[in-house]
């Protein structure tokens, strides 16, 4: 039989202090501070296959060398000058500003190591200085570190070269991002597609785009400004609010309408950054002696849609409409016909609106013209028979055909009506001092129908639309 020792602890004679304890689970050896432990012998095996051997806290080790790897400081996220320690590894954010990563005075097999953190350094720099006269790679000098998503590491080597870079990556791997990803606004599908819809101000939000296939990030869009309002007394019908489309095509090959601009000279790619909308309202309808106003413009990024132009007034300066994104049409005024306005101003390619239709005299009628449509112009009154709005453009941009920024019809001198053009922009009709002519739909950025008497129609608020391959 095999010769057994059982003792629970083992002490010191001359001070009864524990050389060996065990208490429940755990053995202790030595008896604390200034009692060294030594342990002799060509091999040491400290803990078991499996196990985890840890130093205490607070605890240092000496002997053992460096891995050759450093602490990242994961908890430290680095967004202004600061001072590097040897060991460490710093996430450097220079998304808001450049800055410095001053290095401490290096020693021989000292380590630190640096990367880009939003991958930003080629737009804003890291500096890494030297601590007073040291170098970097044999040169006195800092180094600027501007290549995007540029990781380094940094061990001091000798007072001759100093920190030389013993790793330099400019690749940058990142999780795979086929398509975009963004928020904002009312979101549906239409098959493979996302789209955006935005009847009111709003942020269309890109939190990732396509690190797969750059083309991807070319959006499809619809931007409509709002209508103009309707001119009062035989008044001209107001010019549907500016209509601009874009479509990522041959990516994206929805139906369009003929006012369509195709990739790339749509040329609106994304990037992951909040993109402000604004969806302008339509003007109000004109009361005499006011003028018609112009509607509101809408934006997406580069691309803005100019308001429709406000209809023409009779008993007004001239009785001409007002320009926009379609102009507004002329009034019935004096012995000659008021001129409608020129659309497609300021003027964008393809032409976001056409011109607003001419009044006719007051005798023997004086009707309004009607409003500029998307894709044709205003209706020329003839006699006491105002003009018809221009019409507008349909689109599938949102998965099923909608028209939106048809004119708003001109003011008839007598009994009868005039048509807006298709897409929302409104009718034209005999009123009375107490009622007011028809208000556009909103959300197609129509043109206001005009009034024989009374009060104008309102134009319709625009809409923008964003769509684009989501898988």
């Amino acid at each position: 039989m095999t010769s057994k020792i059982k003792v629970d602890n083992i002490n010191k004679v001359s001070d009864d202090s524990n050389i060996i304890k065990k208490c429940g689970t755990t053995t202790t050896i030595g008896s604390g501070a200034s009692n060294p432990i030594v342990v002799d012998g060509s091999a040491v095996t400290i803990g078991r296959c499996g196990g985890t051997v840890a130093l205490a806290s607070g605890a240092t080790q000496t002997g053992f060398g460096r891995t050759g790897t450093v602490d990242w400081q994961t908890s430290s996220i680095k967004t202004s000058t600061f001072t590097a320690a040897n060991g460490e590894g710093y996430f450097a954010n220079t998304s808001g500003s450049a800055f410095t990563m001053n290095l401490p005075a290096g020693t021989a097999g000292n380590i630190i190591s640096v990367v880009d953190y939003t991958n930003t350094f080629q737009t804003n720099n890291l500096t890494i200085a030297p601590n007073g006269s040291q170098k970097i790679g044999g040169v006195a000098a800092s180094f600027a570190a501007s290549t995007g998503g540029q990781s380094l590491t940094f061990v001091y080597v000798d007072d001759i070269e100093g920190w030389k870079n013993v790793q330099d990556s400019t690749s940058n791997a990142t999780g795979t991002v086929p398509f975009i990803q963004a928020t904002g606004g009312t979101e549906t599908t239409s098959g493979d597609f996302k789209i955006h819809t935005f009847t009111g101000p709003g942020t269309f939000t890109v939190s990732a785009a396509s690190n797969v296939c750059s083309a991807r990030n070319t959006v499809g869009y619809l931007v409509v400004a709002g209508g103009g309002g309707g001119g009062a007394n035989r008044g001209g019908g107001g010019g549907a609010g500016g209509f601009r489309e874009g479509r990522n095509a041959p990516i994206d090959n929805f139906t369009a309408s003929p006012l369509v601009a195709n990739a790339p000279t749509n040329a609106v790619t994304v990037t992951s950054q909040a993109y402000p909308i604004t969806v302008g309202a339509g003007g109000n309808g004109a009361v005499y002696p006011q003028i018609a106003p112009n509607g509101n413009v809408s934006t997406f990024d580069s691309i803005t849609s100019a308001g429709g132009g406000g209809g023409g007034g009779a008993f007004t300066c001239s009785g001409a409409g007002a320009t926009g994104g379609s102009g507004g049409g002329g009034a019935g005024y004096d012995a000659t016909s008021s001129p409608g306005a020129a659309g497609n101003t300021p003027p964008t390619s393809p032409a976001q609106g056409t011109s607003g239709g001419s009044g006719a005299p007051q005798q023997p009628g004086g009707a309004g013209g009607g409003g500029g449509g998307a894709t044709s112009p205003g209706g020329t009154a003839s006699g006491s028979s105002g003009g018809n709005g221009g019409a507008g453009a349909t689109t599938s941009i949102n998965g099923s055909p909608v028209a939106r920024g048809g004119g708003g019809g001109g003011g008839p001198w007598n009994s009868g009506s005039t048509s807006g053009g298709t897409g929302g922009g409104a009718g034209g009709v005999k009123t009375t001092p107490n009622t007011a002519a028809n208000n556009a739909t909103v959300n197609t950025g129509g043109g206001g129908g005009a009034g024989y008497w009374g009060g104008a129609g309102n134009g319709g608020s625009g809409i923008v639309i964003i769509r684009y391959k989501f898988q």
